[in-house]
């Protein structure tokens, strides 16, 4: 009864008569009786019985239905056009439409259910219905929730209530939790500790906010006209710890599903901001900026916490209509970057130099550190590897 009926009849004259394409479709009864061990469809006397469409004379309906793959493998075009009265799907609506750019389902799909799709595709491509040749572009199969390392389910009585974590610590924890605990296509391990560290770092993100409140509300300090021209030390590592969030969040976000890595990099973005704080002389501009990003960026994931926030800093639209913030390259430019040094692979100290410092400067930077020249006297440099903007590593032997 769980399926499309297969339109035959049969007929003691005629033997094997498929449904005339006017009668179509054949629709499912209503009164049919559920026991164990028979056809439901058998029960329905109204729809069993029928006349042959070739002959006219008394006959009898198939009571047995299609697997409800034969539904699942197609939905998808008859989204394209629900309304269509005279065929399954207009072929103009679903080039329009199709085809699907992101697939997102468990792992149960990502074989039959996706196969018997790929194959009515084909098919309906063959017969010139469609135009294309695969119904989706990409697919992302997501892990289960497990508890104690198995799924959790109502069987195994390791079920944890979304009602009891949503009334303790807010939706905004629950998700955030859910998309940072693991990346989406590996299985989840509830953590009530993992819970609370979310609950956490929400309510900083809360305090961060509130201390900028007032002073963000009331912004006439900062040069409207350049607001970023005069940058100390400290406001331009603001500045790049900010825009290379954004770059980070929206790599992780847009081509790689990884919410829990764009998670932890807002987070570090919220460690960065309070750092900032404690700089004798805070450039508002850039602590807006920072802040504005952090609500933006966490949005997606803390959707009401970020919408009350956004408002007490003076902003009267909803943060969910604001534009996606895109990162300045020009601030990630950076003056002076970070050299780690090694000698045969091990770490033995670290320089700042500028950023566009040559190999030949660089590997004469390194033999003059002290720390280097400990692991090197009376020994032979084999050769020098240099990993541009990143690091020098010493061979001797």
């Amino acid at each position: 009864y769980w399926g499309a009926p297969i339109p035959i009849i049969y007929c003691e004259d005629c033997g094997i008569v498929p449904v005339p394409e006017e009668q179509l479709p054949v629709r499912l009864p209503d009164d049919v009786v559920f026991k164990p061990g028979e056809n439901p469809l058998a029960t329905s006397a109204s729809f069993v019985n029928t006349v042959c469409p070739v002959c006219g004379k008394a006959a009898k309906r198939e009571t047995d239905t299609m697997d409800t793959f034969i539904c699942s493998s197609w939905y998808y075009l008859r989204y394209c056009d629900p309304h269509n009265s005279n065929q399954a799907f207009s072929p103009d609506r679903v080039a329009e439409w199709m085809n699907v750019d992101q697939y997102v389902g468990g792992v149960e799909h990502a074989i039959l259910h996706l196969l018997y799709s790929r194959f009515f595709t084909k098919a309906l491509r063959d017969f010139g219905y469609l135009k294309f040749d695969e119904p989706f572009e990409n697919l992302l199969t997501q892990g289960m929730v497990c508890m104690d390392g198995a799924k959790m389910s109502k069987s195994k009585g390791n079920v944890v209530s979304p009602e009891e974590i949503i009334s303790k610590y807010g939706a905004d924890t629950a998700r955030l939790f859910i998309l940072f605990a693991a990346p989406p296509e590996r299985d989840l391990e509830w953590s009530d500790q993992g819970v609370e560290g979310c609950f956490r770092f929400l309510n900083r993100v809360w305090r961060l906010v509130a201390q900028y409140a007032d002073v963000l509300q009331n912004d006439e300090t900062i040069n409207k006209n350049d607001p970023f021209g005069q940058l100390d030390q400290a406001a331009k590592k603001m500045r790049y710890q900010t825009h290379y969030t954004i770059k980070k969040v929206t790599n992780d976000i847009e081509t790689r599903f990884n919410f829990n890595t764009a998670i932890s990099s807002i987070m570090e973005l919220v460690n960065a901001l309070y750092l900032y704080k404690e700089q004798p002389n805070v450039n508002l501009a850039v602590a807006r900026e920072g802040i504005e990003t952090v609500l933006k960026l966490l949005a997606p994931f803390a959707p009401h916490i970020t919408e009350e926030l956004w408002s007490e800093i003076g902003h009267k639209d909803s943060i969910h209509a604001q534009a996606w913030p895109s990162a300045d390259e020009k601030t990630l430019q950076q003056e002076e970057i970070t050299i780690i040094l090694q000698v045969n692979g091990k770490l033995r100290d670290k320089v700042q130099v500028p950023a566009e410092i040559s190999n030949e400067d660089l590997e004469k930077l390194v033999l003059a550190s002290n720390k280097v020249q400990q692991h090197i006297q009376g020994r032979k440099i084999v050769k020098v590897v240099t990993v541009p903007g990143k690091l020098v590593n010493i061979v001797v032997k």
